[in-house]
């Protein structure tokens, strides 16, 4: 048996800057990560690594008749979703937050209908037994649903080697640390793996050009921020230098007032049902 491997950090950063940043990622994504979710009939949804209760919310807002339990390891993250959610109409009383380790879940099995992850497996060492944890805790027949990131298809154009380099240092740092950047093509074999039945993948692609100007302005923006994000926590790390972040900067503002630039990027999205 393989040695239990532990996540040792999170790419990001635990800043209240960081913070923000996933409020607005969750709003910016959200009619590409909420379309069509399998929730209608379901009223106990756990919620794995709920971080500032940005997901929650939109989940909450589609899913009048949902009751949401969000797990996280971050005090300060549930810290920040709690004093988020008691300030909307629609949450009242119909959540709660909870700190722990997704796959060491203290939660008895068939707790919940439904489940829904979201980012949160590129940052664990064992999505495996994570998932397996889910399993665990869901009613038979519950559906669950897992967004994640591919982050090997990520292209700009024009060629932007700063950005590229960077961007290659951000998935090794994410490695180092115990995650995996390209665990969204995974998620086929690790839910048959685990005993999911009905598992559907889906391959989200954003494919931004001049057919769209204005979305790929605004995606190029919010890419710009992802991006920056890492930027402390790979410099302190030594996973790329200064020389790299600026000229990816430059590179980034020269993409955005292209008049041709090309943006494309895929995620996966798994759904499955409990056996």
């Amino acid at each position: 048996m393989n040695a239990r491997r532990n996540t040792q950090g999170y790419v990001h950063g635990f800043t209240e800057e960081e913070q923000h940043r996933l409020q607005r990622q969750a709003r910016f994504m959200e009619h590409r990560v909420h379309l069509g979710l399998p929730f209608h009939r379901a009223h106990r949804l756990l919620e794995v690594g709920c971080g500032v209760g940005a997901q929650t919310e939109i989940l909450l807002r589609h899913f009048p008749e949902l009751h949401v339990t969000g797990l996280d390891a971050s005090k300060a993250n549930l810290d920040r979703a709690r004093e988020f959610l008691v300030q909307l109409a629609w949450t009242k009383d119909r959540f709660e937050l909870a700190e722990g380790d997704a796959s060491r879940m203290e939660l008895e099995p068939g707790t919940f209908d439904s489940a829904f992850l979201c980012w949160i497996l590129e940052h664990v060492a064992d999505p495996a037994q994570v998932l397996a944890e889910v399993r665990r805790v869901l009613r038979p027949g519950a559906p669950v649903v897992v967004t994640e990131v591919q982050n090997a298809s990520f292209f700009l154009d024009p060629y932007s080697p700063c950005t590229l380099a960077y961007w290659a240092a951000f998935n090794d740092r994410q490695l180092e640390l115990g995650g995996d950047p390209f665990v969204g093509a995974k998620l086929g074999n690790l839910l048959m793996r685990l005993g999911y039945k009905d598992i559907v993948t889906e391959v989200r692609t954003i494919h931004l050009d001049n057919r769209a100007p204005t979305e790929r302005a605004e995606f190029i923006a919010y890419w710009t921020d992802l991006l920056l994000s890492g930027a402390p926590g790979l410099l302190e790390a030594r996973k790329t230098t200064a020389e790299i972040v600026d000229g990816m900067k430059r590179e980034l503002g020269e993409v955005a007032h292209d008049p041709d630039a090309v943006f494309f990027y895929s995620f996966v999205q798994a759904t499955a049902r409990v056996s």
